[in-house]
């Protein structure tokens, strides 16, 4: 047998036992072929990775690269990435909940702040005589309990409501359009502009004996009233709307072929949306308070009767009440407005998000 026979044999066999290093042989260390060395360290490999990660016997954790040998990563190292995302997701949705709640007492902490004080700013700050004017929430709530009881509060929230969506939804069916029109055609905005900067600065409230003198004091006069005020908010926010589109959305729209018609309805009214709604909640506003001064005179059923009734009858916590109802009633109108303009600008914000 030949010499070079012999070291294959050799080289063979300690390539096929595990743990097996580099050979010597007669003239100094001998390597496998390069084909024989591959095969080798790939069943080294294959074997290494099918026997569990152990601890050494000097504390090394399994898995770890060593110097010794082939490494694998342990099944430890292999649940802490799910962990870790797991992790991280909580972070993320307690980091949100803490900023919401961050808002939340923000918003919240000042109209806390007012009803403590008034519930009980009138015992420390106010001697027997003067806290009759002012009367403490929880006698405030004790009569605005009586009056849901009694009936009489449902009948003025009512008669109150019936005459302030009246006169808005007039309001907002001739201001929408009217503006609208003044937008489009500069001719009709030049012949009415002088006619409307006169009524536009003239207060409701001045024009409310003239509307009592032309109207009655039924309930035409205060519903128009209550129109007048709401109409010009309404009326102003929309030509601003209107002419505030961005003209390169004309330009492209007049390019991709669309007429008058289309380009008014898909382009400049929903580009004018968000302005026009501003009006609108400003409008929403206005009718509620202008309400309330229309109903203090000649009226027989409204917030603002409850509220002049209570006052002349020295029944205070009621006057008080009365005047609560109104602030509610505004907060809960604007919030409504908020959510039909999110409604109607749904594209504008996802647009915005991006």
């Amino acid at each position: 047998m030949s010499t070079s026979t012999v070291n294959d044999e050799i080289i063979t066999t300690a390539a096929t036992e595990p743990g097996a290093g580099p050979v010597a042989g007669a003239a100094g260390t001998t390597t496998a072929p390069a084909g024989v060395a591959d095969r080798a360290g790939a069943g080294a490999g294959s074997a290494a990775s099918t026997q569990p990660a152990t601890a050494a016997a000097d504390g090394t954790p399994g898995g770890v690269t060593t110097a010794d040998g082939p490494t694998t990563r342990g099944p430890g190292e292999r649940a802490g990435a799910p962990a870790s995302s797991a992790g991280a997701r909580v972070r993320r949705v307690a980091g949100a909940i803490g900023r919401v709640s961050g808002r939340v007492l923000w918003s919240t902490g000042a109209i806390v702040l007012f009803l403590l004080l008034w519930e009980f700013g009138p015992g420390l700050f106010l001697d027997e005589a003067t806290r009759v004017f002012l009367p403490p929430l929880h006698e405030v709530l004790a009569a605005l309990g009586k009056l849901i009881e009694s009936g009489q509060w449902q009948e003025h929230v009512l008669a109150s409501l019936g005459r302030s969506v009246s006169g808005f939804a007039i309001a907002v069916g001739l201001g929408v359009p009217l503006g609208l029109l003044i937008a489009w055609y500069r001719g009709l905005d030049r012949f009415l502009n002088p006619l409307l900067e006169v009524f536009r600065n003239t207060a409701a409230l001045a024009l409310l004996p003239v509307f009592t003198l032309l109207l009655g004091i039924g309930e035409v006069s205060k519903i128009s009233i209550v129109a007048y005020a709401a109409f010009f908010p309404v009326l102003l926010n929309t030509i601003l709307g209107a002419r505030s589109v961005d003209p390169l959305l004309i330009r492209a729209a007049r390019t991709l072929g669309l007429g008058s018609g289309r380009l008014f309805l898909k382009v400049i009214l929903p580009s004018a949306v968000p302005t026009i709604f501003t009006g609108v909640r400003m409008a929403g506003t206005a009718s509620v308070l202008v309400l309330i001064a229309a109903e203090m005179v000649g009226a027989k059923a409204g917030l603002g009767y409850l509220i002049t009734n209570a006052q002349s009858s020295f029944l205070i916590p009621d006057m008080y009440a009365g005047i609560l109802t109104v602030a509610v009633l505004g907060l809960t109108v604007n919030y409504l407005l908020v959510a039909l303009e999110r409604h109607f600008s749904r594209w504008r914000l996802a647009e915005s998000s991006r």
